[in-house]
């Protein structure tokens, strides 16, 4: 039997590469983790927890300017002054929270490079391992622009939360989850934002009726949002801002430039050539069992390019592991799982399951029932009536997919993902109590809107007026 250094290695340790990491080393497993950058990768250090920071920041300023009996001092600082400094700040707390968890894993710094396929370099000294996890994520893609490579300052989520001034204005290209959080954030801390993308509504992954909403709030707040625009080109003027122009006409110009416009497969560097490993611009191809071509080779996270969320990264971990330590009848299929998502906008915008757009492509009928938060006293009484949760379901109340826009609709999304794994129904949602009056409760609501539906069928109607006699 070959002798290897270790049991696992981890090339990677964002989301994905922590969770095989820690939960490796805690099953007894001799685990390496290689990192070039550092430790929780973009997700903690440049995407998903700096992001939310700011929001916060930006939603606490958003209120006082909107209610001003509530312009206190302690409210006013320091989100105002300097609020990159201070995410920098709470990102060390962070980071040394996720730093203990891997006591046990030996750390190494530096880029790896496969030798062979059980074997990797770092600056020069040679790692082996019985399997290998390749955690590497995504980094920010670069359209083919006319003069994008002339903005020396371009900024990307990666260099994003390092400002050390609040910019006055703003360009986002891209109207997804990045560039719609962003927008509503630096708008909300002072800074003029516009958005200009290609796609014909904001958030082109979720159903159109979402984007729509979400661009109406933005208006509202004055941020400007083009959509399915063809941008011609990028350049500088004599005062150093950035001027964007579009084959419609329209010249924009801001004093910054942010690129939000998808993510391309960090795996030009790792050599895979040499370990016989099959990749594809879009990533890394994986089973079922997130197993590359080559069986001890596994492929987790976004660098796979399925479903790129930091949670779905964990999840595919988690999966991986367990699936390494399972014989083949028991083993998980990684796609069986459902991926909710949530953009964290004020509203929050959040999904699962099928859209519209899929139903109808795949001929499936469907009903829509639809609770409104305009109509709920709780969200009447907190002032947050802006929004839905929106139920795509067949006649007899099986789950399709649901989509949730409003306040607390991050938490409030879960139940609908559960439902929809383990094919529970909308009769289920409907006899479960719900805490009152929490704003899940609109999730019951779905269940009864569909429930009194079903009780307008004229056999239904025959069937109660015999019980009733």
């Amino acid at each position: 039997m070959t002798n290897y250094d270790y049991d696992i290695i981890t090339i990677g340790v964002g989301p994905a590469g922590l969770v095989v990491s820690a939960m490796g080393s805690e099953m007894g497993l001799k685990v390496c983790a290689i990192e070039k950058a550092k430790v929780g990768g973009e997700c903690m250090n440049a995407g998903c927890i700096p992001s939310k920071a700011l929001l916060r920041m930006a939603k606490t300023r958003h209120a006082v300017t909107k209610f001003p009996a509530m312009q206190m001092e302690e409210m006013r600082e320091p989100e105002v002054k300097d609020p990159f400094s201070l995410i920098q700040e709470q990102l060390k707390a962070v980071v040394a929270k996720y730093d203990k968890k891997l006591g046990k894993v030996d750390m190494v710094k530096g880029e790896a490079r496969f030798v062979d396929a059980h074997t990797v370099e770092v600056d020069g000294r040679q790692i082996s391992a019985r399997r290998i996890f390749i955690c590497t994520g995504t980094r920010p893609a670069k359209p083919s622009i006319p003069g994008l490579d002339t903005i020396d300052n371009l900024l990307t989520n990666e260099n994003l939360f390092h400002l050390e001034v609040m910019p006055k204005s703003m360009l986002i290209i891209g109207g997804g989850a990045i560039g719609a959080e962003m927008a509503q954030a630096f708008s909300r801390m002072g800074c003029r934002t516009t958005i200009v993308q290609m796609d014909p509504h904001l958030l082109p992954f979720a159903d159109r009726f979402a984007g729509e909403l979400l661009e109406e709030c933005f208006k509202k707040e004055g941020i400007a949002v083009y959509n399915s625009r063809s941008i011609t080109s990028v350049t500088k003027n004599e005062q150093g801002n950035v001027v964007l122009t579009t084959k419609e006409g329209e010249t924009l110009e801001a004093e910054r430039l942010l690129l939000a416009a998808g993510r391309t497969p960090v795996i030009d560097k790792l050599d895979l050539e040499k370990a016989g490993v099959q990749y594809t611009p879009k990533g890394i191809p994986v089973n079922a069992n997130l197993q590359t071509n080559v069986p001890n080779i596994f492929a987790v996270g976004d660098c796979n390019g399925n479903y790129l969320f930091s949670h779905a990264a964990m999840h595919q971990g988690m999966i991986a592991l367990m699936n390494i330590m399972r014989p083949w009848p028991f083993k998980k299929d990684f796609k069986k799982y459902v991926v909710p998502w949530t953009v964290f906008t004020e509203p929050q915008v959040s999904s699962v399951g099928l859209r519209e757009a899929d139903l109808i492509a795949a001929g499936i009928k469907y009903e829509v029932i639809e609770a409104k938060y305009a109509d709920y006293g709780a969200a009447i009484a907190e002032q947050v009536t802006t929004g839905s949760v929106r139920v795509l379901a067949s006649k007899y109340g099986k789950i399709y997919g649901a989509s949730v826009i409003g306040e607390g609709s991050a938490e409030m999304i879960n139940e609908w993902a559960l439902a929809i794994q383990k094919k529970i129904r909308l009769v289920d949602i409907m006899l479960l109590q719900h805490s009152f009056p929490s704003m899940s409760f609109m999730n019951k609501s779905i269940g009864e809107m569909w429930m009194m539906g079903m009780l307008k069928n004229e056999t239904m109607k025959k069937m109660m007026t015999k019980m009733l006699k």
